[in-house]
């Protein structure tokens, strides 16, 4: 792995915790010479980030779409910043540069980005693991909503087992090292 994919909030959130696990996990990053892709923001959680694992002499890339770009959002001194015309091309262009994908918390676009790559990494257009840094087990709900979706036979175990959820860096690390793709699903007419 070289490049991480860093999904998260435009806002810190109300806990320390939040503020706290994004340092550690830029921190981590650069330490292990992971290289950041994200989306290029300057606030919140995003901001700290970037300028957590530029702090520690690791590389950034951003990717932003026009319009946010515009409104000011671009974090200044990333190592590079690419904008794009939309959104869906930020996401595709983020999985596309990545080889693992994490969530720290953040809001719906936070969630909407890392399940559409779980659910791409299904379908075979995603070979990067996905990961929730469930800190404070803010992620716990989302992880009985998977479950449920394994009671009720909308997802397979051995492909929800290929989602991590962790409070921990080194056991975040170990999983997506050894991560190997779900199974594509073969349909019979």
């Amino acid at each position: 792995m070289q490049k991480i994919a860093v999904y998260c909030g435009a806002s810190t959130g109300n806990e320390p915790a939040y503020a706290d696990a994004t340092v550690a996990l830029g921190t981590w990053l650069a330490e292990h010479q992971l290289e950041l892709v994200y989306g290029g923001g300057g606030v919140g959680l995003m901001g700290l980030l970037a300028q957590t694992v530029l702090d520690h002499g690791g590389v950034v890339h951003g990717i932003m779409p026009q319009n946010l770009y515009d409104r000011g959002a671009a974090h200044p001194g990333l190592t590079d910043l690419e904008i794009v015309p939309n959104m869906s091309v930020r996401k595709q262009k983020m999985l596309a540069y990545a080889d693992g994908c994490i969530a720290l918390p953040g809001g719906p676009g936070t969630l909407e980005e890392i399940v559409e790559a779980f659910s791409w990494a299904r379908i075979g257009d995603n070979d990067n693991p996905c990961v929730f840094y469930d800190v404070n087990h803010y992620y716990r709900p989302i992880q009985d909503m998977f479950q449920a979706m394994v009671n009720t036979e909308f997802l397979t175990q051995a492909d929800f087992d290929k989602l991590g959820f962790f409070d921990s860096l080194p056991k975040m690390l170990q999983f997506m090292e050894n991560y190997e793709p779900p199974l594509i699903r073969q349909y019979t007419k």
